[in-house]
């Protein structure tokens, strides 16, 4: 037969977790239609020379709901091997969503996840009111995958308008959130995303709304789901009311859909806890009940002045200090008055839903603006303090305010422990993702989950095969998320596929760039040892380089398929 895309002499690793073999893989009509050793003719050729050929990763948590609108190819995850990306998470969306409250979803999308509010403004069109509509929207032109949550905050706002945060949902506004989630489902959203992050809170200051829901709410919501017979839930904040009182595992037995969550993690916050959370995943598992948490192979180091900081925002004196303007905080900060409450909150006992360790020793100078504090580069805020006799707080505000807030800092206190990570990530329990991918774009990039994973973790620390490496990173996620027709590199599937060297393939260091609406700039992370993207059977990056196509799709749940043609 006459192949629309040949790879030959590849390295050939399925997904499955099943020892790599030599060979050729066929492309015919955006579908894989056989592996071996190929001869027929093709409309193109790639040589593997030997790199591995796997199945397209999938990139499970993302936050790409507004940048896919102006950026189709949801850079930077394709970068790094992704052909498909899963947005609408932790409750957040940008649909449904009624003329005069666009603002305010916006606010949440933009203050939780760290979009400036003004690229925001200049990126989305707002042609839409439905769940449906936004989906038919976003699908007009992508270069990848993408499949979507329908969030508890948006259909809150869209059932209660203003007081979406203030008290429970009468009858009739719970029965418009079960029509407008139904609706969803039935339109192809991969499920419902909820939140229990009580630290989430939009650009007022407002806690999100789906964080204010009483868990009765939930269920009337999780109901949906059983009765529809498809989609699965996302919980952001979900490991503190899971290791609680068992909610999500609780929520996954009353509707009989699998729940995932944030997240399995080594952190300085709560030392220690990672084990008792693996210990607790793995008794969920024996007894089948399906509550299962996301993991990340990075270690999330956060870069940030004191113009835009998330560390403190759980605070309640600092947060509406941390949302006022540079020259109200610069007047907080200087107050002794206001130091002193800041102190407190800062020294008081940590508590579940704690942003801040009081590891002021992870606290690092980056970048100071001024020649003569240049000699504080890259020291900690515990030895500045120490050095000049002040308290750590006092020392790292002083620095903050003599340079007019312009300093940077960077504070790394999630997965610093490789041995605790190496653990985690082998957990079968645990599903490797949340990359955050479109999120807290001026703070890190956290994209290179894949590139990290294989290079960081199997090339140089060994920690698992290359085999079982790509399976957590393809059928792993596609199988947790309710995506069946990817994620294997068999005849059948479609051809979502990725070319790499396992020898060089890593995450680079990350840049600034100036490329979102209104000039906004973020944090660029790019890869080295990524071949070749392919997308639904064509070529989307060559070494890292758009080929001009747009193959991508919306990604729809099983039972959307089944109702519809699923290779239409």
């Amino acid at each position: 037969m006459t192949y629309d895309l040949l790879i030959k002499n590849g390295r050939i690793i399925d997904g499955s977790g099943r020892p790599a073999f030599h060979g050729d893989v066929g492309v015919a009509r955006g579908r894989i239609v056989e592996l071996g050793r190929l001869d027929g003719p093709a409309r193109r050729v790639i040589e593997a020379d030997g790199r591995v050929v796997a199945p397209g990763f999938v990139d499970n948590h993302c936050h790409y709901d507004a940048q896919v609108l102006w950026d189709p190819l949801c850079t930077f995850s394709c970068h790094h091997g992704a052909t498909s990306v899963v947005i609408g998470n932790c409750s957040l969306a940008l649909a449904p969503v009624k003329a005069p409250d666009r603002e305010k979803l916006a606010g949440m999308l933009s203050y939780v996840e760290a979009i400036p509010m003004d690229v925001l403004q200049a990126g989305v069109p707002w042609t839409w009111e439905t769940f449906p509509e936004y989906m038919s929207t976003i699908g007009q032109r992508l270069a990848v995958n993408v499949g979507t949550f329908v969030g508890h905050s948006a259909v809150r706002l869209y059932a209660m308008g203003e007081d979406c945060s203030e008290r429970p949902a009468t009858d009739a506004e719970l029965e418009v959130m079960r029509r407008v989630v139904r609706e969803a489902l039935e339109a192809g959203a991969l499920g419902l995303s909820i939140t229990r992050n009580m630290n989430h809170f939009d650009i007022v200051g407002k806690r999100i709304p789906a964080a204010c829901a009483p868990e009765s709410e939930l269920f009337a919501l999780a109901d949906v789901l059983r009765d529809v017979g498809t989609g699965v839930i996302q919980c952001g904040g979900g490991t503190n009311p899971e290791l609680k009182d068992r909610l999500l595992s609780r929520l996954a037995q009353a509707c009989g859909r699998p729940v995932m969550y944030n997240t399995l993690l080594e952190q300085a916050r709560q030392p220690g806890r990672w084990r008792t959370h693996l210990a607790h995943v793995e008794e969920t598992a024996r007894k089948g009940i399906r509550a299962i948490p996301l993991c990340n192979p990075g270690s999330v180091v956060n870069r940030f002045t004191m113009k835009n900081c998330q560390v403190f925002r759980s605070m309640p004196t600092w947060l509406p200090i941390l949302q006022g303007s540079d020259t109200e905080k610069m007047q907080a900060y200087r107050d002794p008055a206001m130091r002193a409450r800041l102190r407190a909150e800062v020294e008081a006992p940590l508590g579940p839903d704690s942003t801040f360790s009081k590891r002021w020793d992870l606290m690092i100078v980056d970048e100071p603006r001024l020649a003569e504090n240049r000699a504080l580069k890259g020291r900690s805020i515990a030895a500045i303090a120490q050095e000049r006799g002040k308290h750590p707080l006092d020392a790292f505000l002083d620095l903050a305010v003599e340079e007019d807030l312009n300093t940077v800092f960077s504070l790394g206190e999630i997965n610093m422990d490789t041995e605790a990570v190496a653990q985690i990530l082998g957990s079968p329990h645990a599903v490797v993702g949340l990359s955050d991918g479109g999120a807290h774009v001026q703070f890190h990039s956290n994209v290179s989950n894949p590139t990290r994973l294989l290079g960081y973790w199997v090339r140089e620390k060994k920690i698992m095969s290359l085999e079982q490496a790509v399976r957590r990173l393809t059928f792993d996620s596609a199988a947790a998320f309710g995506i069946y027709d990817r994620g294997l590199l068999q005849p059948g599937m479609v051809a979502d596929l990725v070319v790499f060297d396992p020898d060089t393939v890593r995450p680079m260091p990350e840049d600034v760039v100036h490329d979102f609406p209104s000039n906004g700039w973020r944090m660029r992370e790019l890869a080295e040892g990524i071949h070749y993207t392919v997308v639904n059977g064509e070529v989307l990056l060559e070494k890292g380089t758009h080929t001009g196509s747009y193959p991508g799709r919306v990604l729809r749940n099983a039972r959307y398929q089944a109702v519809h043609d699923p290779r239409a």
